[in-house]
């Protein structure tokens, strides 16, 4: 077999080396972290159903084990006006809006980066020239000059030879980081949503507080008015009078904050809705519009990160310092660099495309970087962020879990304390009725009548917290488990690009 020339053995070599290389990418891949081993969120096991008691949302609450959360899971509270604010706030928020321009922005800066490195770009040009030239170009001591016209057009090919893979790493990086706005819009979305429904809760809290004061207001007022006409009888000393008064001022004074609150309430209900606070209609809730769901779905924990949108986007941020991993440790290998051009030239428009004038070009570059300090150095540096996003995705796991306990947690406790509040309220009741019918008689002082109000007003504002607390509760856990916001969206498009 004849041996081929030095040269040409060279360029053969080379070649059938980047052939075998271009399926070649550095750099460690990405796998999906493992799901966590525990297997139940709290330390002891949860009880059948929590605890009930009498009256407004007391009812007991059971825990189901589902596969899914439902994505509109605030229609469990029953309130027609609740969905149609939650739907509002969903379509009109500018969070929302700025999120979903966000992810375009992701995803159209991956799709530009595609098509600029997946494939060769071919540029055509069209030029003309006008040129002057004399002998001592052409080595002559002649004086003559050339004046002519130079028109060419051509098309150039030029592609980069991704030989040890950086451009695909390049471009698996900015698909994980569109994958992380993705998931960033479904958690805004679910935010806004629990956020919206915790504010009516808290907008029924104050308005039933609100209530619950001006009406032992009321009675108060009527006591300190039966005390002046006995004090004007003789019948009652002026301290007794005073007393009274204190009572009344004080009990008037606790109203404004609340109404403070409450209106504040309404402001923030405004902005998530997307309108100013002047300008927009707020409905006003009542603790009996909401229904207490009597069933409160949990998904096993092993199964959470694929529900929770703020796992899925540190599992994004991570599977990204993991591709940019891959780019920094690709520059420390060759770089081959293919171009082609073909056109034609001549001195005339008309002869431009005419026998002789076509020109062509073929050429090929390899770079190896030979001493470079500072690459080493960002391959470590991609490596320290690639550890960070494995150390914070694992924080992010645990915060979730974390997430869930508690929320289970308060529903069990915040069932008990309204069940106990409920029993307060009671007696409080009953214990006012009677000192207030002993007081008239004359067989209570003020002293007591004054203690009971008090008591009555303190277990009542209790009781009312304690019936939202157990709205916000449920609301809660729904949000921990992720609000089902993730089954409502396309695929990943690292996992597309991946495909491809």
């Amino acid at each position: 077999m004849q041996n081929l020339p030095a040269t040409p053995r060279v360029l053969w070599i080379a070649l059938g080396a980047a052939l075998l290389g271009g399926c070649t990418t550095v750099g460690p891949d990405f796998h999906t972290p493992r799901a966590p081993s525990v297997q139940q969120y709290t330390r002891e096991a949860l009880p059948a159903q929590t605890a009930s008691a009498p009256g407004t949302l007391g009812g007991a609450q059971r825990f189901q084990t589902v596969e899914r959360i439902a994505p509109d899971w605030w229609r469990v509270y029953g309130s027609s006006r609740l969905d149609s604010l939650v739907d509002a706030a969903q379509r009109s928020s500018p969070t929302l809006a700025a999120a979903e321009a966000t992810l375009r922005q992701a995803q159209q800066t991956y799709q530009a980066q595609a098509g600029s490195t997946l494939y060769p770009t071919v540029n055509g040009k069209l030029g003309a020239n006008r040129n002057q030239t004399n002998a001592a170009s052409v080595g002559q001591s002649s004086s003559a000059t050339n004046i002519f016209n130079l028109y060419n057009a051509s098309i150039a090919v030029n592609y980069n030879f991704d030989l040890f893979g950086g451009n695909r790493r390049a471009l698996e990086a900015l698909a994980a980081q569109a994958d992380y706005q993705q998931y960033q819009l479904q958690g805004a979305k679910l935010t806004l949503a629990a956020n919206v429904v915790t504010a009516a809760f808290t907008q029924a809290q104050l308005g039933a507080q609100i209530d619950a004061t001006e009406t032992i207001l009321k009675a108060q007022q009527n006591q300190l008015d039966i005390a002046r006409k006995r004090f004007a009888l003789g019948a009652a000393a002026r301290t007794d009078v005073l007393t009274l008064e204190t009572q009344v001022e004080q009990t008037r004074a606790s109203v404004p904050p609340l109404r403070n609150k409450l209106e504040q309430t309404d402001h923030l209900l405004a902005v998530l809705l997307g309108q100013a606070p002047g300008a927009a209609d707020i409905p006003r809730f009542t603790l009996a519009d909401f229904t207490l769901p009597q069933t409160l779905p949990v998904v096993v924990p092993s199964a959470l990160v694929q529900q929770r949108p703020d796992v899925q986007a540190s599992q994004a941020l991570l599977h990204a310092a993991t591709a940019q991993y891959g780019v920094a440790v690709s520059n420390l290998y060759p770089q081959i660099n293919l171009s082609a051009s073909l056109g034609t030239q001549a001195l005339t428009m008309g002869a431009l495309f005419g026998p002789g004038s076509a020109v062509w070009s073929l050429a090929g570059s390899l770079a190896q970087p030979l001493f470079n300090a500072g690459l080493k150095a960002g391959a470590n540096a991609a490596e320290a962020s690639l550890q960070a996003a494995g150390a914070n995705y694992q924080q992010t796991v645990l915060q979730a879990l974390r997430n869930v306990a508690d929320a289970l947690r308060a529903l069990d406790n915040d069932a008990q304390t309204l069940q106990a509040q409920a029993a307060a309220d009671t007696a409080a009741q009953e214990s006012l009725k009677l000192v207030d019918q002993q007081y008239l008689l004359g067989a209570a002082s003020y002293l007591q009548l004054l203690t009971a109000q008090q008591q009555a007003q303190q277990t009542r504002i209790g009781l009312i917290s304690a019936q939202a607390q157990r709205l916000a509760d449920s609301a809660a856990l729904y949000q921990a488990m992720g609000g089902g916001v993730l089954d409502e969206q396309s695929a990943p498009v690292a996992a597309a690009s991946a495909s491809k």
